[in-house]
């Protein structure tokens, strides 16, 4: 199986495998349904807080309107009869006028919480625009991966293969290539080159001759030294 890594633009999205044999157009489809069902979890989890905090909607004649407009045009909230939180519910008024205040009580929020954020770690990359299974494309080292080929044609029969894919949509042209260096390594190869210009800074500001005076400058050291001479001191009679 070859094992892709999917992006959109530089955003990681999700990990797929799919055997080399694979039909392009297939594979396009599929890939598309997975980034495209990625974006609906996100929304679901945005409307779940919405309706841990504040209940259910409102019927679209009464969102956006006061109590005193409701009862004046004897609107009436069927929805609202009809979706009751299990274990009963808390006012909890919507200032935006959207949902019915009729929260779930703090057990099932608490539930509806956690579900939520199980969730959104799931498709913490998510982008936010739907591209439609018809306009999708799929590119690989800067070359657009023709629906009307095997995947096997671009990355040869290794199913061991792992390659980074990304997807586009159709007329946008081709996705920008990925670096040659991951962004960590090239902090390390910045604080290298920074680490060497301070010592390099350093070398020309202590230069100097003083260096000559130490013991390992002395080129008659090791003459002396086999002649039994070292360690002389010389004062005055």
């Amino acid at each position: 199986m070859v094992l892709l890594h999917v992006k959109r633009g530089d955003e990681s999205q999700f990990l797929l495998e799919a055997p080399g044999s694979s039909e392009l157009e297939e594979l396009t489809v599929q890939v598309t349904r997975i980034y495209n069902g990625r974006l609906k979890v996100q929304r679901l989890c945005s409307e779940m807080e919405e309706l841990a905090e504040h209940g259910v909607f409102l019927p679209p004649n009464m969102q956006g309107l006061t109590d005193d407009q409701i009862e004046e045009l004897k609107l009436k909230d069927e929805w609202g009869e009809k979706c009751v939180p299990s274990g009963g519910s808390v006012f909890k008024k919507d200032d935006v006028g959207r949902r019915n205040g009729q929260a779930p009580n703090e057990k099932m929020k608490q539930v509806l919480k956690k579900t939520t954020e199980e969730a959104k770690a799931i498709i913490s990359k998510a982008e936010l625009s739907v591209i439609k299974e018809s306009e999708a494309q799929l590119w690989w080292a800067a070359k657009e991966l023709r629906r009307t080929k095997k995947l096997s044609d671009y990355v040869g029969k290794n199913e061991k293969t792992k390659i980074i894919i990304k997807i586009q949509q159709r007329g946008q042209g081709a996705p920008a290539r990925e670096p040659i260096i991951s962004s960590e390594e090239q902090k390390q190869l910045m604080l290298y080159y920074h680490r060497r210009q301070e010592e390099l800074k350093k070398l020309e500001e202590n230069e100097d001759d003083s260096c000559w005076n130490s013991p390992w400058a002395d080129n008659t050291a090791l003459k002396r030294h086999f002649h039994g001479v070292t360690d002389i001191k010389w004062r005055p009679q």
